[in-house]
């Protein structure tokens, strides 16, 4: 099993020009060799592909990572779609340090993250 822990964090944006460690998130995926999801992987593994969202001092989201509608993917909150948080041509992304990903977070906002870590989940690690 490919299952990874990612963890995302604010890219540069006009109220973090310099980004920030402390706004992000953190979830586990399927990943190939080449850094793409693996659908199959998760397909089978898809209830432990969770997720926490970490945003300065607010308190901290959990959630699962779901394909959404029109085969998109989504961070999840809740059963349903209606607080899903889309993530933009997730599928065509590599997921390695230093790549970027856009997130449409609940407030409508489309924000940049830069991935900063992918490691084997705690429970994973030898």
């Amino acid at each position: 099993m490919a299952l990874k822990l990612i963890r995302i964090e604010l890219a540069r944006t006009a109220e973090f020009p310099d980004g920030s460690k402390k706004h992000g998130y953190e979830f586990v995926a399927p990943l190939g060799a080449d850094g793409h999801i693996d659908l199959a992987e998760w397909k089978r593994y898809g209830q432990a592909c969770t997720m926490l969202r970490f945003w300065g001092d607010e308190d901290d989201r959990h959630g699962t990572l779901v394909r959404a509608k029109g085969d998109r993917w989504a961070f999840s909150y809740e059963p349903g779609d209606a607080d899903d948080e889309p993530i933009h041509h997730f599928a065509s992304h590599v997921f390695r340090p230093g790549e970027y990903v856009t997130i449409t977070e609940q407030d409508g906002v489309a924000r940049p993250f830069r991935v900063a870590a992918v490691t084997d989940p705690p429970a994973l690690k030898r």
